[in-house]
């Protein structure tokens, strides 16, 4: 066999284990292809606490003031209650170290000032009572006073009829006696005799008469006398109501400045509370923001951290729009955490190593100032529990795990530029 012929059948050997091998690979990417891969949405985001009162909170102070003691040092464990700091008051109004005291006394001055013008109230009252009776009594004895003129009067007309009647009988008998005088029947002793007694008859009317100008004049003056009674009640009454209205609304006055006085005491009492500031609750403490006794402190003011000892931690993620569609509560989220040696593989969840399950929690509705969505993802403990060292704030990568689908498909989907699948298989033979 010459040189020419062995390269020649080397070189068909040699075309024949490449082609081979070209097969082979082709195959193994033709059924790599059509392998499953789990689709996913990836996010960062970072651990934080599951409840509003488990995450680090300020410790504020609620007044103005200047710090006048520290009780605890950074990284010192409080129970909820133990005191923190201590402040003195810096505000004017507040600076008497009597003022709870003297506003007390204030306050209870008051309170009796009430007490004397209900005492006024009802002695007014009183008398008022006693001037009505005093009118009352005043006016019926002048009304039976009247009653007794008026009575008087008819009986003094009655006897004007009478004195006029014997009158006109006494002029008659002297006219008939001196006729008979003048005819010698009667005697002048007679006619004389007639004489006197028409004159005491004309006498006695005229007294009657004077007696009922007197009666009349008596009746008008007890009628008078009644209207000075109203009056002069009426007056009193008057003056003495005035001074009842007078009391009760100095007392309604004292009464409006014992409840101001009374709310000023309160907030006198509260705001000596808080020159002790304490712990709200049991926590580590973190932070703090002054470095000395006697710095002024503004209301409001924060002056240290608290981080709760005991927690339950919860991931939020932020998410793209255009992914908000694929995310609904009860998805599942793998996660990586800062710290913790992870191989991931984000096709095959299952051969991943070092992530922990998550489950959407809650979504919120409206995006944040970056344009981003922000759902929060709780553990899934009973596949596997989160690590108990983790703190708030350490970084998180999620992987939301979608539909399962060819990767042939995912690499296709991926160039195109698609995103996952947004909708739902729809379920046939639906009850309507």
């Amino acid at each position: 066999m010459n040189k020419l012929e062995f390269l020649t059948r080397d070189s068909n050997w040699t075309n024949n284990r490449f082609g081979k091998l070209i097969f082979i690979i082709f195959l193994i990417v033709i059924l790599i292809l059509f392998l499953p891969w789990t689709q996913s949405i990836q996010s960062k985001g970072k651990v934080t606490a599951f409840g509003t009162n488990e995450r680090p909170q300020e410790i504020q102070s609620v007044i103005a003031g200047k710090l006048n003691k520290w009780y605890i040092n950074e990284g010192d464990y409080v129970q909820a209650g133990d005191t923190i700091a201590v402040i003195t008051e810096i505000k004017g109004e507040y600076l008497n170290p009597d003022l709870l005291q003297q506003t007390d006394i204030q306050l209870k001055a008051k309170e009796k000032s009430i007490l004397s013008y209900s005492s006024k109230i009802d002695a007014i009252n009183n008398q008022i009572k006693q001037l009505e009776i005093s009118k009352e009594l005043s006016y019926n004895k002048i009304k039976n006073k009247l009653d007794q003129e008026q009575f008087k009067l008819q009986a003094d007309y009655a006897d004007l009829e009478s004195a006029k009647t014997n009158a006109k009988i006494s002029k008659q008998q002297y006219e008939r006696d001196s006729i008979l005088y003048t005819q010698h029947i009667k005697s002048q002793f007679d006619v004389e005799n007639r004489k006197n007694k028409l004159q005491e008859s004309v006498s006695k009317l005229l007294g009657i008469e004077s007696k009922i100008r007197q009666t009349k004049i008596a009746i008008e003056n007890i009628k008078i006398e009644l209207q000075n009674v109203s009056a002069e009640y009426g007056e009193k009454l008057s003056k003495s109501e005035s001074e009842r209205y007078s009391a009760i609304s100095g007392q309604m006055e004292t009464e409006s400045e014992v409840s101001k006085l009374r709310n000023t005491y309160s907030n006198y009492s509260i705001r000596n509370g808080f020159y002790t500031i304490t712990a709200p609750q049991s926590g580590f403490i973190t932070e703090t923001k002054l470095n000395g006794i006697g710095e002024t402190i503004k209301e409001g003011q924060s002056i240290c951290k608290i981080i709760p000892n005991s927690m339950n931690h919860i991931v939020e993620l932020f998410i793209d729009p255009v992914d908000m569609p694929l995310i609904s509560v009860g998805n599942h989220v793998q996660f990586i955490f800062d710290g913790w040696p992870t191989m991931v593989f984000s096709g095959w969840p299952k051969l991943t190593y070092g992530t922990f399950p998550g489950e959407v929690y809650a979504i919120n509705s409206v995006p944040n100032e970056n344009g981003k969505y922000r759902i929060l993802v709780k553990p899934k403990s009973e596949i596997k529990p989160w690590p108990n060292e983790l703190r708030i704030g350490v970084g998180a990568n999620g992987y939301l795990l979608l539909k399962k689908v060819p990767i042939w498909y995912e690499i296709w989907r991926t160039m195109c530029g698609f995103s996952p699948d947004y909708y739902k298989p729809i379920i046939k033979n639906e009850k309507k």
